[in-house]
């Protein structure tokens, strides 16, 4: 009869020491997951030895060899026995250093940890007249010995889990580990496009990205090109944001830049999401949430952004030792980078590219993690429309005049409630647009190279058709109208200050220990956001205080959904997508519908309103309000030119 498990005493064992080399197989399980983390590891050597070209050799998708050669500044033979060793590096020699580390390693036990489960040889040569060859290493003797070789270090690792047979087990094929080491380059490639890259897979070159000359949003956006295709250059947006704030003494200040696909570019999955913090790359929840929160109202259902962001800041204002493979960071300020980003994307994407988008000035120095020079005339300013049928509000596009305001009113009464549970409009009756006269005799339009050309004709009440330089542009005229509107009633909105309305009586509820920290963390916080959120027990918290505009909803609902943003991102948007949710529905009711019949005036006048909308590309609902028909794709209609 076998005894139930439950019942079986624990086998007492004596506590010892470990072996080193137990230690460092330990140490690897952590470090080493596949081969592409080897890859990682060796690259962001090379890199910290100021190479300028590395070439990485694979056999067997890694699992047989893995050869990274680099022109770098190389080992000299006294500290090669050392190289090998847990815990020894050259990145840092005290805690100082540890607390703003800026270069790509500083842990010194990759390497140990790759020698206790392969079979590892370095061989290296420095610069100097001391030292007129290189040294070969072998890992696992330690033998030491003269060979020929460049300036610069190469890496080779043979035979990945020999050691350990049970963990090459659980590696997938070799073409699965090969793609899996290409990514681990392109993500350092992105990075620095002053150093060039090759990847070479059983005797075949399978990728390879030269070094882009000089440096900046230029070189950046060739390396993009380089790595991620034109097409992702071709529609993203170039964004650069500095704040304003005067520099702390001898501190960095918070630099957001790169590039934001625009909308239409969103993919079904989230794989050209590239975030990187001081030119490493890495997977940080504020960063994640901070990008998708500046896409809410332009993206449509589930679809993902794609963004190569670059963030700089002061390396003692984050923490990169809180992971093994250090892929994760943490940072000082949160809430700080998580507006910075948010703005960052927010900015770029604001600008229609209906009309004339001027490029960032240029004016970054060469290292590639080092951000672009702050400039002056990055905001989009468009040009006054010289059309006949001027009008300066959305009021008049459509010779509503007062009655805009009604309709919006309406809107609110009737269909609002239905979509938004807990959002009231009370506070809203002064957001709405004033009524402007239109001009009683228009001008004709002129004949200049308008974005979005000029009105020809209208197609079944629905589609607005315009001819420009490039060929045909068809309009949705609710949609775009749509989003003018909307675009208005926030920009009317955030001209206020957030209100905020006590509760007759506190509404309470039971909180978690998590919830609590961050009600008394994020005080001043909530009073932005209009919340007043106090702890009347370890357990209990009590919501004293609501936003007007959503006082008539949940304040328990909508206080957890803030604190738990809070909790994991530094930041809450859940105010504002409530009260964006409420603006979007006005501006759906209060547009322009199907059917109506417009003059070419009133066309004319929506073509140029939208040239000069922030997000005018998308409706609310992150639908397309327009698209360019070119004269290419209408002849091969016609098989013109055949």
């Amino acid at each position: 009869m076998t005894t139930p498990p439950s019942t079986l005493q624990p086998i007492r064992r004596p506590i010892r020491e470990l072996p080193d080399e137990l230690i460092s197989q330990i140490a690897a399980g952590e470090v080493v997951e596949r081969p592409a983390s080897v890859v990682r590891e060796l690259v962001d050597n090379a890199l910290d030895a100021g190479a300028t070209q590395i070439t990485l050799r694979l056999q067997a998708g890694g699992v047989r060899l893995i050869g990274v050669e680099d022109n770098g500044s190389g080992i000299l033979r006294s500290e090669l026995p050392n190289a090998l060793k847990r815990h020894a590096t050259s990145k840092i020699a005290s805690l100082s250093d540890l607390e703003s580390v800026g270069t790509m390693g500083f842990r010194g036990e990759a390497l140990a940890a790759i020698c206790s489960i392969a079979e590892v040889s370095l061989l290296t040569r420095v610069d100097t007249p001391d030292e007129p060859h290189g040294w070969l290493l072998d890992g696992r003797s330690g033998e030491l010995q003269p060979t020929a070789r460049a300036p610069g270090t190469t890496v080779e690792v043979r035979e990945l889990f020999f050691a350990t047979p049970a963990r090459r087990k659980f590696l997938k094929t070799d073409a699965t580990e090969l793609a899996h080491c290409i990514e681990a380059v392109r993500r350092h490639a992105l990075a620095r496009p002053d150093v060039g890259f090759a990847i070479w897979h059983d005797g075949k070159l399978v990728a390879q990205w030269r070094a882009v000359a000089g440096g900046g949003m230029d070189a950046l956006r060739q390396r993009l090109a380089d790595v991620l295709g034109d097409d992702f250059v071709q529609q993203a947006v170039a964004l650069n944001w500095p704040l304003d704030a005067p520099d702390d003494a001898g501190a960095q200040r918070l630099r957001v830049w790169g590039f934001a696909g625009v909308p239409d570019a969103a993919r079904s999955r989230a794989d050209w999401q590239f975030a990187y913090v001081n030119g490493r790359y890495v997977r940080d929840k504020t960063i994640t949430h901070a990008a998708r929160s500046a896409y809410e109202d332009v993206l449509h259902g589930h679809r993902q952004p794609v963004y190569a962001l670059f963030v700089s800041l002061d390396p003692a204002r984050v923490d990169v030792n809180v992971h093994p493979t250090k892929i994760e960071v943490r940072f000082r300020d949160g809430r700080e980078v998580h507006q910075g980003v948010r703005h960052a994307v927010e900015a770029a994407l604001a600008v229609p590219r209906s009309g004339t988008t001027p490029e960032p000035v240029d004016t970054v120095p060469a290292p590639a993690w080092t951000p672009p020079a702050r400039q002056d005339g990055f905001a989009f300013r468009p040009r006054e429309p010289e059309i006949g049928h001027r009008v300066s509000d959305v009021a008049a596009l459509w010779g509503y005049g007062s009655g805009e305001a009604s309709i919006l009113r309406q809107a609110q009464d009737e269909r609002v409630a239905a979509r938004t549970d807990f959002v009231s409009t009370d506070h809203l009756d002064s957001v709405r647009a004033e009524p402007v006269e239109a001009p009683t005799h228009p001008q004709p339009l002129p004949t200049g190279d308008w974005p979005l050309g000029r009105a020809i004709a209208q197609l079944q009440g629905v589609y607005i058709l315009a001819e420009n330089t490039q060929g045909l542009v068809v309009v949705d005229m609710h949609a775009a109208h749509e989003r003018i509107v909307y675009e208005r009633l926030k920009q009317q909105l955030d001209d206020q200050q957030v209100a905020s309305q006590p509760l007759l009586i506190p509404a309470t509820f039971s909180a978690t220990p998590d919830e609590v920290a961050t009600a008394e963390d994020c005080t001043e916080v909530l009073k932005t956001l209009g919340l007043e959120v106090t702890a009347l027990s370890p357990k209990t918290l009590a919501v004293r205080a609501v936003p007007t505009t959503l006082a008539q909803g949940d304040p328990v609902e909508l206080a957890r959904s803030v604190l738990a943003e809070l909790g994991l991102h530094d930041a809450s948007t859940v105010v504002q997508r409530a009260r964006n949710e409420l603006l979007a529905t006005m501006a759906c009711h209060g547009a322009v519908r199907a059917n109506r019949r417009l003059t070419l005036d009133e066309m004319n006048a929506l073509l140029r309103q939208m040239e000069v909308t922030e997000r005018s590309d998308q409706c609310n609902h992150g639908r397309p309000t327009w698209r360019q028909v070119g004269m290419k794709e209408l002849d091969a209609l016609f098989l013109r030119g055949r």
